[in-house]
């Protein structure tokens, strides 16, 4: 799942950051509401969290493209308004949910989840296949009833993988899905975390590479 972090606060930013990537998630942040506006022009996001007093472009003046855009992605704003008025005029511009500052990680991590489990997304709470089960709120991964002790990225490939029911996911895919903007396009990486996820997941293979086109599920 690839999460946009938009936070003028550059502590809480890096907090939030390295919680949900050590949680698998990829993420890119943002310091103002122009540059989140240029990067969900650029990258197909799951979620946006999104706060609500930010410099240049304000929070709310960004919501409001993206809605009026048709992006897919799905908004979490926050803010350090508590008040139910706060609260319902956040949902009114268009945002999914709403949390308040401050807040507790494994919360943002669950609401983050729930909204990507949302009509049009494509992670339900848990996906099974082929004997292989994964939970991505609980980042538990399973093979016949064995637990595979995955790295995040591991993770998100094979969720990916999953989620995508057997159609065909290209190399640039999983790149914008589970890696986040500072990787190297021309990388090697998505090859060597197949090769590593296979070897973790065993026989029988269920992992097929179609050449010249991606990888899907067997």
């Amino acid at each position: 799942m690839r999460v946009l972090v938009v936070e003028d606060e550059a502590a809480l930013r890096r907090v939030i950051a390295r919680g949900l990537r050590q949680k698998g998630l990829a993420v890119d942040t943002a310091p103002d509401g122009a540059e989140a506006l240029d990067k969900v022009c650029a990258h197909d996001y799951d979620v946006v969290v999104l706060d609500r007093e930010l410099p240049r472009v304000h929070g709310d003046d960004v919501c409001r493209a993206m809605i009026d855009a048709d992006y897919s992605a799905r908004i979490l704003m926050l803010t350090g308004a508590s008040s139910i008025e706060d609260c319902v005029e956040g949902l009114s511009l268009g945002a999914d949910d709403y949390l308040t500052k401050p807040f507790a990680m494994p919360e943002l991590l669950a609401r983050i989840h729930a909204l990507s489990r949302r009509p049009t997304m494509v992670v339900p709470p848990v996906i099974d296949h082929a004997g292989i089960k994964i939970e991505p709120a609980r980042h538990l991964a399973l093979r016949d009833g064995r637990k595979l002790d995955l790295t995040p990225k591991e993770f998100g490939v094979l969720q990916t993988l999953m989620a995508a029911a057997g159609r065909v996911v290209s190399a640039e895919e999983l790149l914008e899905k589970v890696w986040d903007e500072n990787i190297d396009p021309f990388t090697n990486v998505v090859r060597v975390t197949m090769m590593n996820l296979r070897r973790k997941l065993g026989e029988p293979p269920v992992i097929e590479t179609i050449t010249g086109v991606g990888y899907r599920m067997a």
